[in-house]
């Protein structure tokens, strides 16, 4: 979920604790004891637990007071919307110009940190290393701002619970956790980020939802039914809402009356000012269970980006800031170097508008992509743009990669790589570091500090049997920030790597 929901717990140091021991297993790290030495403990206490996310969102609301519970709930004021807005948008206070000089510097720190760690690695003397910009032995580009800097957002999740005045059908974003049991749903007509449109859907949501005889439902083993509103825009101002719906225990007839009711609601009833492209329900039992239905309108939306009409399905991921995405891609196609004697592997491409958009330049692309749906919305931008040297492939770049290089070993290969937060999987990464005829490796990442710290020491420590490491490391030459989340700490970093 967007927004508070990815307000990074204290307690993510965990995550970088276990990073210590896989790189100590692993034989990475110069020692075997528990107790990394100093400069280690140090850097993978701020580089890796590196959460200058939540000290930027920390320094923006010191002096604050806590919201660890709420000192009161009554009806929707402008403190409300203030608490909201300083979690979903630490920066929003600042001008664009100061946010924009505050997320330089936490990306100089995370990389000044990450450099200095690979290159002990390595054995390089850090005082002695060459440096070419503030501590840095990598080119760091100016930040490239975003295009847009209100109501960017392309797509807004919203949740249903608890609002201020005690209603549990209030649609909104979160203030609290879960944990503390102290979560309450605001309103967002006030965030900057969030276009009216987006805003508007959510209300008409809200309207829907108060009189009718379901109950939200707040924790799935906890019963009730109306769950999250999905909305995706695009610049031509059309409109898909997504409802998730847990079935409980209604019987398909009963199931067909609630999507029919929500359906009247957006055609014929007052819901329908917001004048809807298309509405579907995602009827969820579980986690894995995601069922999308369409209820009314067209199948997916459409977006014009780089000169291509590109398709996005309801469940594809696709850049939350378009025009930023343009300045992103951009810079991609700028570091790759492609040309017509060179092959584009796109390793987690979703929707493959990178690879799409420089096809032109390059004799073929292959790109990755485990949502199956993301692949089919590539595949058919692909054929209405005339594309013709693209290969698209469904499945998880772990079992597909090591197989697809095989039949490339003499080949000169460019990969870019794009992943989830959650980083690259190890044998992604083995697969790259092991190819020869990867040269070039462009790295985009909007959490650089999380699991990517642990990617790229793979990508550039030395090699290392026992990890199957056995390539020429990487080397980083040059990082370029792209600002894709204005009034959040949040940037994307792209990253280029040659050897």
């Amino acid at each position: 979920m967007a927004g508070i929901k990815r307000k990074v717990p204290v307690h993510r140091l965990r995550c970088f604790l276990s990073m210590v021991g896989f790189f100590s297993e692993s034989g990475l790290f110069p020692w075997c004891a528990r107790k990394p030495p100093g400069w280690s403990r140090l850097f993978l206490s701020t580089a890796c637990k590196g959460n200058f996310t939540h000290m930027i969102a920390k320094k923006c609301q010191k002096g604050q007071k806590s919201q660890k519970e709420p000192s009161h709930l009554g009806p929707l004021d402008g403190s409300w919307q203030e608490r909201l807005a300083d979690v979903v948008m630490p920066l929003w206070r600042m001008s664009y110009e100061e946010q924009l000089k505050v997320k330089f510097e936490a990306q100089k720190k995370i990389l000044q940190r990450l450099e200095s760690y690979i290159q002990m690695l390595n054995g390089v003397n850090v005082t002695i290393a060459a440096c070419k910009f503030e501590g840095l032995r990598c080119l760091l580009h100016p930040i490239i701002p975003s295009p847009v800097i209100s109501g960017y957002r392309n797509k807004s999740t919203f949740s249903v619970n608890r609002g201020p005045d005690g209603n549990p059908k209030t649609v909104g974003y979160y203030l609290g956790t879960g944990r503390d049991g102290n979560i309450v749903c605001v309103q967002s007509k006030h965030l900057k980020n969030i276009p009216e449109k987006h805003n508007q859907v959510a209300q008409y949501y809200e309207i829907f939802l108060r009189p009718s005889p379901l109950e939200p439902c707040l924790l799935f083993h906890e019963g009730g039914h109306w769950r999250e509103l999905t909305i995706r825009t695009n610049s031509q101002g059309h409109t898909m809402a997504i409802i998730t719906f847990h079935p409980q225990e209604l019987s398909q007839e009963e199931l067909c009356v609630q999507k029919e009711t929500v359906k009247e609601f957006f055609i014929k009833g007052p819901g329908a000012a917001c004048d809807l492209t298309s509405l579907y329900t995602m009827t969820r039992c579980s986690h894995q269970q995601s069922p999308y239905q369409l209820l009314f309108g067209e199948p997916c939306i459409f977006e014009d980006l780089l000169g291509l009409k590109i398709r996005i399905s309801s469940d594809a991921f696709f850049q939350i800031n378009t025009a930023g995405a343009e300045m992103l891609y951009q810079t991609v196609g700028e570091l790759s170097g492609v040309n017509c004697d060179t092959i584009l592997l796109d390793i987690c491409c979703g929707t493959g508008v990178i690879g799409l958009s420089l096809a032109q330049h390059t004799s073929q692309v292959l790109g990755i992509e485990l949502a199956e749906q993301a692949v089919e919305d590539a595949r058919w931008t692909a054929a209405f743009n005339g594309i013709t040297n693209c290969e698209f492939h469904a499945g998880r770049a772990e079992r597909i990669l090591p197989q697809l290089l095989k039949s490339k070993e003499d080949e000169q290969l460019i990969a870019v790589v794009n992943p989830a937060r959650a980083g690259l999987h190890y044998k992604v990464v083995q697969a790259i570091r092991n190819c020869r005829a990867i040269r070039t490796l462009i790295f985009v990442s909007c959490k650089p500090h999380g699991e990517t710290t642990r990617n790229i020491i793979e990508l550039c420590c030395p090699s290392n049997s026992a990890k199957k490491l056995l390539g020429k490391p990487f080397v980083l030459r040059q990082a370029v920030p792209v600002d894709l989340f204005p009034h959040t700490p949040h940037c994307e970093l792209v990253l280029l790597f040659t050897r």
